[in-house]
């Protein structure tokens, strides 16, 4: 039996939400690792961190210390990854990307692995991880147009804090400390209001048209991943106050009809889908189910009795998780099953 060959990868962004999550994953996972080396801000080096029963110390993400990866894990945000990855594939690193900076970039492939796999044997260095919203949904949908070509996408996201990082999670906190001490006027600290008991209909900027930046994220990407420009796409991308895993209501439109006795069984069949759709017994997913959850969940399954060809599918996800971290290591588990970790 050959001897599996083992990686060196880097994480760049160790110490942060979705940094550490992805050192978590590859433990978890098993990943045939020679060696981790855990990356990030150059005041941050010397910090210690954990691995398989051992200390790591962190590293600059500098260049030089790209040199000997094979495969370089991004999440430090859009402006680290415009200036570094090209600096380590300049030395020989695939880099698997998890901010917004190269997604719709026309030679970088933006990839869920369930829904297009294929899309790796056309990189260049540089692959990206598509936003978390947009992951769940397309993984839910994937295996639906083979049987019926998906006309229309209608979406409507609640969004856990954790999408804004450690400070997302720390707003909440305190904000639901301070409600319900009520000691003072809760003070809006990390959003654009006051998102303890609240919901804000305002993900990122505003761009054209009145939708934000977060809504044409997943509009562009859906079409990019699912090589598909004629699907009309549209979204609302919402704040929830919930720590961890979004959650969405997806209304889509088929040119063949598909009844939602077919959809579920499509659906149960689907590779990182579980489907939880039980109306009698109050079944169904929900945020605080994917805690600890590696699958989209799928429930509320049913035909949209105002479209001839209409199904609402229900869908919640862990975006630190699938929506980020678990999502990129995958790429980097296909990229070696494919064969595509040297640069071409």
């Amino acid at each position: 039996m050959a001897e599996q060959k083992l990686w060196k990868v880097g994480v760049v962004g160790a110490l942060g939400m979705v940094g550490g999550e992805m050192i978590r994953t590859l433990e978890r996972r098993g990943f045939p690792l020679a060696e981790l080396v855990p990356l990030d801000l150059s005041a941050n080096a010397g910090a210690e961190i954990d691995f398989a029963g051992e200390k790591l110390h962190v590293r600059a993400a500098s260049p030089e210390n790209f040199s000997g990866l094979d495969i370089a894990l991004f999440s430090a945000g859009g402006e680290a990854s415009l200036e570094l990855a090209p600096q380590a594939v300049a030395r020989g690193v695939v880099v698997i990307d998890n901010s917004s900076a190269w997604r719709m970039a026309p030679d970088c492939p933006l990839v869920v692995p369930e829904v297009n796999p294929e899309a790796l044997r056309a990189h260049k260095g540089i692959i990206a991880n598509p936003n978390c919203s947009t992951i769940q949904m397309v993984a839910a949908l994937k295996p639906l147009p083979d049987y019926g070509k998906i006309k229309r996408i209608v979406g409507s996201t609640y969004q856990a804090v954790s999408g804004a990082g450690k400070r997302g999670v720390a707003t909440l906190e305190m904000e639901t400390r301070e409600y319900l001490q009520r000691t003072s006027t809760v003070t809006p600290r990390g959003f654009q209001h006051q998102i303890a008991f609240n919901l804000i209909p305002q993900i990122d900027v505003f761009e054209e048209m009145g939708y934000t930046k977060e809504e044409y994220k997943m509009i562009r990407e859906t079409r990019k991943i699912m090589a598909d420009d004629s699907i009309g796409i549209t979204a609302t991308c919402v704040r929830a106050p919930v720590f961890y895993g979004h959650s969405e209501s997806v209304n889509i439109e088929t040119e063949k009809k598909i009844t939602s006795e077919k959809a579920r069984r499509l659906l149960e069949s689907a590779p990182g889908i579980t489907v939880i759709d039980d109306p009698d017994h109050s079944s169904y997913p929900m945020p605080i189910m994917s805690d600890s959850e590696d699958a989209t969940m799928v429930g509320r399954i049913r035909e949209d009795f105002s479209a001839a060809n209409g199904l609402n599918l229900w869908i919640v996800s862990n975006n630190i998780r699938k929506g980020a971290a678990l999502n990129a290591v995958q790429i980097a588990e296909t990229l070696i099953a494919e064969g595509c970790v040297s640069l071409p």
